[in-house]
Order: C-alpha cells, then sequence, then structure tokens
C-alpha cells in the first residue's frame, strides 16, 4: 500500500487515508485490549466502543484531522485523565503489543509507520504512573 509522503501541505491525517484508517487502528487495538486481563479492567465501561471512540477522535486530531475530540472533550489532558488507573510498566508493555499489532495491520509505508509508532511508543512511556520498584525509572 502507498500513501502520500506527508509534507508542510499534508497531514499525516490525510497521508495514512484519514478516518478509516484511524478507525481501523483503534479498531484492531481493542480487539486485543478486550480480551487482555491485565488492561480490560481499566476500561469500566461494559462495551468498549465509548473508549474506542475518544481514543479514535483524539488520534485523528493529533494527527491534523477535524477537532471533534477537543471539541467534544477539552484538553486531551492525557496523564490527568489516566491518573485513576495504575498504569506501571506492565500496562504499558501489553498495551504496546496491542497497539503494535494494530499499527502493523495498516500497512504503511515506512516512514508513516515510524512516524505512528514513535508518537504511540512516547506516548505509552509518558502515560506511565506507577513504577515497579524492580525497573529503573528512564
Amino acid at each position: 500500500m502507498s500513501e502520500p509522503v506527508p509534507d508542510e501541505a499534508t497531514t499525516f491525517f490525510t497521508a495514512v487515508g484519514g478516518e478509516p484508517t484511524f478507525r481501523r487502528l483503534v479498531d484492531r487495538f481493542y480487539e486485543g485490549v478486550a480480551e487482555d486481563p491485565l488492561l480490560r479492567p481499566m476500561y469500566p465501561e461494559e462495551d468498549l466502543e465509548p473508549a474506542a471512540d475518544r481514543l479514535t477522535l483524539f488520534l485523528m486530531q493529533y494527527w491534523g484531522g477535524p477537532n471533534t475530540y477537543s471539541a467534544s472533550r477539552g484538553h486531551p489532558r492525557l496523564r490527568m485523565r489516566h491518573a485513576p488507573f495504575r498504569v506501571d510498566p506492565a500496562a504499558r508493555d501489553a498495551w504496546l503489543h496491542h497497539m503494535r499489532v494494530a499499527v502493523d495491520s495498516l500497512e504503511l509505508s515506512p516512514q508513516l509507520h515510524t512516524m505512528l509508532w514513535d508518537y504511540l511508543e512516547r506516548a505509552a512511556y509518558f502515560m506511565v504512573n506507577t513504577m515497579d520498584p524492580a525497573e529503573p525509572a528512564h
């Protein structure tokens, strides 16, 4: 699959195919989360659809799509929104595992894949709010 390379006039959102691509990414991610014994309890809603919709809207906005996320939820405040949950290195790694499967499933060009994965990996490390005493801080 060949996508245009983003330049100053093209957003990443457009380069990867817009909303349908982000919906595929998030749907695939939550397929893994739904079966994950560590992550699933972090989603209090019985149905994962509201969480999936929030993540989709956030990622679309972050990558240059519509600002629907901020219009409906305000500033992302990601660490604050995740503060009630124990996000330790094991949860981070589980999240990254499911997200890696989802990102790989998109079959993006190497450049776009790397851009997306690098952001998601940094975000996952940033969200850790509980350190396992056995793991040194980064």
